[in-house]
Order: structure tokens, then sequence, then C-alpha cells
């Protein structure tokens, strides 16, 4: 598998995190599996700033909620105890009731490329229980948030 570069610039979000002792395995590396907490911990905190940045606060309270539907993750090298990791994320796509993450995890040291992963969540109806449009107004902030977005229809 080829590593894949990324360009800095499409990335309007990052989080750090550090390598702690509960996440490594018996070899002292970071575990696969907690590679999708951080993409995590990089989704909420981007959604926090988005709604924040652009007053989005009733559209995400309230009548519909947000499911990971798809996760996916490349490793390239590992992480170990204590590595400061930087989490770069944008919103690659928009679709209609739906919008995908990209994330890249760098050693912060180093600038070293450790994973490339996507994930892709859903807009819910809390009632119907059935994906739900997306609404205008997100989508706009989404747009202007992360200029290099695809929005598809």
């Amino acid at each position: 598998m080829h590593k894949k570069h990324f360009n800095i610039e499409l990335f309007t979000h990052k989080i750090q995190e550090k390598v702690k002792f509960h996440e490594i395995d018996l070899l002292g590396i970071c575990n696969n599996a907690v590679y999708f907490n951080y993409f995590e911990d990089a989704r909420l905190d981007y959604a926090k700033n988005l709604v924040k940045k652009y007053n989005l606060q009733k559209y995400f309270q309230g009548n519909s909620f947000f499911i990971m539907a798809h996760n996916e993750a490349d490793y390239y090298q590992s992480a170990f105890l204590d590595d400061e990791l930087t989490i770069y994320t944008r919103i690659e796509f928009v679709k209609k009731s739906s919008w995908g993450h990209e994330h890249f995890v760098v050693r912060s040291s180093t600038g070293e490329v450790l994973t490339h992963g996507k994930g892709i969540l859903v807009h819910i109806d809390k009632k119907s229980k059935k994906p739900s449009p997306l609404p205008e107004e997100v989508v706009l902030a989404i747009r202007d948030f992360d200029k290099e977005v695809k929005i598809i229809d």
C-alpha cells in the first residue's frame, strides 16, 4: 500500500492527541482501533467549531441526529507511547442527507503521515429513524468552512 500524501491547505481543522499507556498493545504501538477514537474526537471538535462559528445549535439539537455509517483507515506507520499526534480533519463531500470526513494522523515531531481515514455521517430524523435532508444553512456553513468541499446532488 502506498502512503497517501495530503495537501495541508485543504484542512481547516486540527486537534492534538497524545498516545496514552492504555492505547498501546504488547508490542508497544498504538492499537489500530484507537485511531477511530482519534477520528471521533476530531469530528466532534470540528462540529463544535462549526456550530459555534455559524450559530447552528438548533440543527445539532432537537429533532434529528447523526449516525456513523462508514469508517475506514489505512495505516502507514506506528505511533508509540507519548507520541504527540496532530489529527487533520475536513469534510470532503456533502450529499443530500450525509457528509464525508477525511482525516490524516501525523506525528507532530516529524510531520510523518501515520494514518489516513475517512468516515460518513448520516443525518437521521428522530421520529421516522430515516435519513433526513441536511438543512441548507448547515450545507452553506460547511461550504464556507471547508472551501474545497464537494457538493454532490
